[in-house]
This record gives C-alpha cells, structure tokens and sequence, in this order.
C-alpha cells in the first residue's frame, strides 16, 4: 500500500573515511525509517579492486562492519533500513561479512545485494557489442588506454535498490549505485512513485543530493563556520520526505552543526554542473527550479522541483595505470622564508635530470593553494613541496634521494620532515557513457552465507532531453578586460566578496565548481553584473588552464562557475596540495572588489532579519 505519512531518511557517512560515530549518533539520536552511507568515488573503485585481487573476500569497506557492530541490534529492533554502497567491488562478499557479524551478536539480519556494476572484465564483450568507451569528457578514443584499465564501474541508479525493497530487507549493500540513488529508492518504494514521475524522482535526487555529502551540509565546510557553535559532535542530515516530493531537512535535536538556507543552498551548488541538467540515472534534475524556505529552528523546506527523462545512457568509471609520482617536503623558516625557499628549489631541479612528464614547486604556507589570488608577500615558514611525475617508477629514484641533500647544502634555517620519498603509481579516471541496453542490473538476497534468490532488473531506455543554454557565459582567455557597472559617482568599498557572498567548491575529475551565494537580493543583482566568466577566468588563470563557463540561478540567488582543466588532471594524477579544488570557494571570496555601500548596506539589512 502507498505510504501518506513522510518517511525520514538520515544519512551516517559522505565518503570513505568519514566520522566513525556518525551511524551510532544517527540510531540513538531518534527514529529513522532508512540510514543511507556513501562510501565510493573514482579512484576508491581501483584501490578496493587490488585488495580483491590480492584477496578474493576483500574489495569492500570494512570500515563499514566497525560502524555497523555497536549497533546492529538496535537497528533492527528499530526497524531502520540500511541502504550502503560500502560494498564496493564484492558486495556479496560484505553480505557474508555483515552476516557473520550478527550471528556474533546474535541476530540474523535479512540482506539484499545489488551488483552487476563492476564490468572490468567484460571489457571485450561490450565492446564487440557497440561499446566505445570514449572520454566523455574529451572524446578520446579508449585505445589510450585499453590493457592498463584497474577498474571499470556502472554507475546504476535507484531502480534495483526499489527492487531489492521488496524483499523487505533490513540491509541493502550495492556496488556503484549512485549517491542520489540508494536515497530515492525508499520514496520511489514507500509513496508509490510511478518512476516516470520526473518531478517526484527529481525532487528525491535533490533530497539524495543533498544527504550524500554527509555532515557538510550540517555546518561542516560552512563559509561562515563561526556560526556553528558545536563540530565536535556535529548532526549528521536528516530528510523528511512527503508524498508529494517535497522535504524538509534537519538533523536530530541536540547535535551540532546548523541547518539553515545557507548551509543548504552552499551544498546544492556542490558538484552541481550545468544546473538545468543534472544527470542522473533515473532522471534529470533542473536545480533552477528548487525553492526552499525556512521551517523553523535548524529545518529548510525544499519543493518545487522540476524533472525531464533521464538519457538513455548510463555512465562508466573507469580507472587506469598513468605512470608513477613522487612527492618531498623540507621545512624553512624565517626571516625571508620565501626567497629561502625560492632558492632551495632553483637548487633542487637544477641537480636533477631525468626528463619528467611534470613538475611541480609548492610553497605551503604562503599560497601553495591559491598562488596569486592570496595575495601575500611572506610566510613565517614554509612548507616546500616538490613533486614530480613519471612514466616508470625508476625514473623517480633519483628524485628521492635528492630531498635530504638539500638540507645541508642551501640558505639556513630547515627542519627535517621525513626521510627519501616514494613513488606512488598514479591510477588516473576513465569516464564514459554506454548503452543501457548493454548491461543491467542484479538484485540478490542473502541468506546462510549464500545467495537463496536472484534477478536481473531492466532499466528502460528514455529520451534526449536536451537543456537550455539560457544566459550562460563562457570565456576561455585570460586578461581579457572585465567592463565594471560601478557608477563613478556611486561610494563604494573595496573590501572582500566575502562580505557579500558564500561560497562552495569541489571536484568534478580535472573540473572543478565553484557556487557563489549572494547574501541579499541587491547583493545577487550586483555579482550577477560585475563578477562575470572572465573575472573568474582572470583571476584563476594560474590554477584554470581551459574555459570558465558560468550559469546563473535566480530563486536561489546563486551563481554556479564552471572551470575546466583546473585540477592538474584530477585524481591521483595531480601534484597539487589541493588535488580537489576545495579551497578554491576561499580563494574567490577573498578577493577585494568595490563594492557599493548600498550593496553592503543590503546585506546588513537582509541579514538582521533572518
């Protein structure tokens, strides 16, 4: 029967690593209907495929049995479903793992599987089927690097987990099901969403959206962090979801953190692309179009959310070999710790030969981050990085054995840090697009350490929906000139953006996004005339290599920046410190801009009355 009451649907963990405790808090803090944890991303696929090989029961995460084992009994006295793609490469194998775990405990959890995602060694099959594997990213062609794949993943979407349901399970491990997707199988299962119901489908995408990133949307990575008074044992997101698609977001009373239109609207923008088309497997998301409103203390209402047909494509992950990197720090100390350090690397590649595929000098401390956008003259100290990159492992040595010789034989004032580094093979991202047709899902209940029943899930094939590319800039050379609105009589301050907007940033393989939030309606009116795609593309010149794109979201008052190749190849492949592109929100809001008074007054104004 169709649920008419909302279900609540918290999420205990954003990636692997993330605070041990979380699924503890979540249980004992109040009642849950469903737990979701995300546990995987690109790179995490090939390093739980080499533990497989090395061990045919590993290729999960076993950080997920620590978290589970306090509470499993709870759990399912409760009856709070859990949904996890901890299981990685060998989700079968984590159901025998979590089994046996209970039966220490002395209860016997019901368990669904979805799989089928992993495809590495289906490889030639497909690709005598029609599969291309090109770069979706660059379109090129897969032979780059056909023989060197480490892994290969579908992501699938919430259909199977929907299946899976109907087994009435209290736990369901998947594969490579998408973040979004393990959190809107329950609203697709419990109201009795027609899964063609793009609006209700796309409205649980935002809602899984918004979960998956786990306590970063509860304060943590929060612009204005001296807002929330409690980290250490921050509220981990909640989601109560209605029929009708809309929900409420919140966390368990008397947990840290903070919910509230910021900390909500930062996170929409998180990893947000194209805004009218964010790709899922079962649908695509118009973010344009969300509204949300205050709903009292710590609680945002989301609604309004507008949905299309998903593509008829499901995307693969892929990871391959790309060589080896190496990276040595020593530590310099001031007076004059910069030119100390300027110094000690001219000495550094100078004494080396050996022809690299890159290099790379960082000065932490001073602006290893953010380069020229800091600003800053000096450091204290400084943390020097050297990096470099290779096609084999040997050509490395040289490089590591040359960190210690600097330490007597340069300016002084250096701490030793660590000894000769290693090279660390480098295992770069494939992304590629492949028929749904070619390849389906597989739902599988498990019982006495075996599988007791099985089925193949189709998943239909559906339209081109094609966005609009209404008022969007783009802009692909740096210094171009930025024409400013500033009236010449008008007063103004130049002070940081920061005074007027949030921020958020993240990765998307070598792209990065930044959201940029204004803090009034006059404030959102002033960044979307002066802070355009080629301010953002001058002043990240160092660190953006390819176009800046910029898109616009009114009801939101936000701006969403896209940077292309703005993450030295992303992945394991960078030699950057900030590998993800997670500071650069900081670097843009610390920009000096002249900003109007009345601007600034706006946003005293506005915010006095929230």
């Amino acid at each position: 029967m169709k649920r008419t009451k909302p279900i609540r649907i918290g999420n205990a963990g954003g990636y692997w690593g993330d605070d041990p405790h979380a699924l503890k808090r979540q249980v004992e803090g109040g009642h849950l209907d469903y737990i979701t944890m995300d546990f995987l991303a690109e790179v995490t696929m090939s390093i739980m495929q080499k533990q497989r090989s090395k061990n045919p029961s590993a290729g999960y995460a076993r950080d997920f049995l620590v978290m589970l084992e306090p509470v499993l009994v709870q759990v399912l006295k409760q009856k709070t479903k859990i949904i996890t793609n901890a299981g990685g490469v060998n989700p079968l194998a984590l159901a025998g793992a979590i089994e046996a775990l209970g039966a220490k405990l002395g209860v016997t959890p019901k368990i669904a599987v979805v799989h089928g995602d992993d495809i590495l060694s289906d490889i030639p099959e497909l690709q005598k089927k029609g599969a291309a594997f090109k770069n979706m990213e660059n379109n090129s062609s897969f032979d780059v690097v056909d023989g060197r794949i480490e892994s290969a993943n579908i992501y699938f979407g919430a259909t199977a987990v929907v299946e899976a349901l109907k087994w009435n399970p209290d736990i369901i491990i998947t594969g490579r099901v998408t973040d979004t997707g393990i959190t809107v199988a329950p609203m697709i299962f419990e109201f009795g969403w027609d899964a063609k119901d793009w609006n209700k489908v796309a409205s649980g995408m935002v809602a899984g959206h918004m979960l998956e990133c786990g306590c970063q949307i509860t304060g943590g990575n929060f612009s204005d962090w001296t807002k929330v008074t409690n980290f250490h044992e921050i509220g981990y997101p909640i989601a109560e979801v209605y029929p009708d698609g809309s929900f409420i977001l919140t966390k368990h009373e008397g947990t840290g953190g903070l919910v509230s239109l910021d900390t909500v609207r930062e996170q929409l923008f998180y990893e947000m692309g194209n805004p009218k088309a964010y790709i899922t497997p079962d649908v695509i998301v118009d973010f344009s179009s969300i509204e949300i409103a205050p709903d009292g203390p710590n609680r945002v209402k989301v609604s309004h959310v507008n949905g299309h047909e998903p593509t008829p494509f499901y995307k693969v992950s892929m990871a391959y070999r790309d060589g080896y990197k190496a990276t040595g720090s020593i530590m310099i100390s001031g007076p004059n710790a910069r030119a100390k350090a300027e110094t000690f690397s001219q000495i550094f590649w100078k004494r080396l030969s050996p022809n690299f595929l890159e290099t790379s000098t960082e000065f932490v401390g001073w602006n290893s981050c953010h380069r020229s956008l800091g600003h800053q003259e000096e450091g204290n100290e400084i943390l020097l990085r050297l990096s470099a990159r290779a096609v084999d492992e040997s050509s490395l040595q040289a490089f590591g054995k040359m960190i210690p010789s600097l330490i007597l034989s340069g300016p002084p004032g250096v701490a030793v840090i660590g000894g000769v580094p290693k090279p660390q093979e480098v295992v770069s991202y494939w992304p590629a697009l492949m028929n749904k047709e070619l390849v389906h899902p597989k739902i599988s209940l498990w019982q006495n350490q075996k599988v007791v029943e099985s089925k193949t899930v189709t998943s239909t094939p559906l339209g081109n929906f094609t966005p609009p590319a209404d008022d969007v800039q783009t802009a692909s050379s740096p210094n171009a000139s930025v024409a400013t609105v500033i009236a010449e009589n008008t007063k103004s301050k130049n002070v940081p953006l920061y005074a007027i907007a949030l921020a958020r940033s993240g990765d998307k393989g070598d792209m990065a996004n930044i959201g940029v939030l204004a803090r009034s309606p006059l404030a959102y009116k002033f960044i979307c005339e002066t802070l355009s795609a080629q301010t953002v593309k001058n002043w990240f010149q160092e660190l953006c290599k390819g176009k800046v794109t910029r898109y616009r979201l009114d009801k939101l008052q936000g701006l969403n920046f896209l940077l292309d190749e703005a993450l030295g190849g992303g992945g394991t492949m960078t030699l950057r410190t900030d590998a993800q592109g997670k500071t650069f929100s900081q670097a843009l809001l610390r920009q000096r801009v002249a900003i109007p008074d009345a601007v600034l007054e706006d946003v005293k104004l506005y915010e006095s009355k929230r």
